[in-house]
């Protein structure tokens, strides 16, 4: 026969070893000092000929802050306690599935390369950076052109918010 007065300390100390052993759920970390209340996300630079990204990114990562995080975005500099500034280094689009019969692309794939970097306004210490972010998202192109659907502008759009969610994940966390 088991002694319930042994059984239910055990149990308690087993719970209180796994609920305080330092894990997290990822996603949910908040690595900002708390000092950092707003933010600021000007107009991206740009050094490709696509201007749609430049436009869709900062409104898309202001959203992702404004859904999953503390901050406010503020839309005057002078009212911020961190600027998040961001430049889109390199766009390319590339086949990567051919139709064996015709030999056209049916499958492109858009890379993203950029630079971004959270720096807290007072002291101009640079919070958060990530000089070589690259993104990737796939579309496809119909052969039969009756069927054609130009699917590039919503594979920027899913490329936009997923460069924002890892953005805003990365800056909360501190990778």
């Amino acid at each position: 026969m088991i002694n319930k007065f042994c059984v239910f300390p055990a149990l308690g100390a087993a719970f209180m070893a796994l609920v305080s052993c330092g894990y997290h759920v990822g996603g949910r970390a908040d690595l900002v000092p708390k000092s950092i209340q707003t933010i600021y996300i000007p107009a991206f630079t740009t050094f490709t000929t696509r201007y749609k990204l430049v436009d869709v990114l900062p409104k898309q990562i202001g959203r992702e802050f404004v859904t999953r995080t503390r901050f406010r975005i503020v839309n005057d500099p002078s009212e911020a306690d961190a600027i998040l500034k961001g430049s889109i280094n390199t766009v390319t689009a590339y086949p990567t599935v051919f139709d064996p019969t015709s030999g056209k692309a049916t499958s492109i794939q858009i890379a993203v390369s950029a630079t971004f970097s959270l720096i807290e306004q007072r002291t101009g210490r640079v919070l958060f950076s990530r000089p070589n972010f690259t993104a990737r998202q796939n579309y496809e192109i119909p052969v039969d052109p009756h069927q054609y659907f130009d699917e590039r502008d919503p594979a920027f759009d899913r490329l936009s918010r997923d460069v924002a969610h890892d953005i805003v994940s990365a800056i909360l966390e501190n990778f």
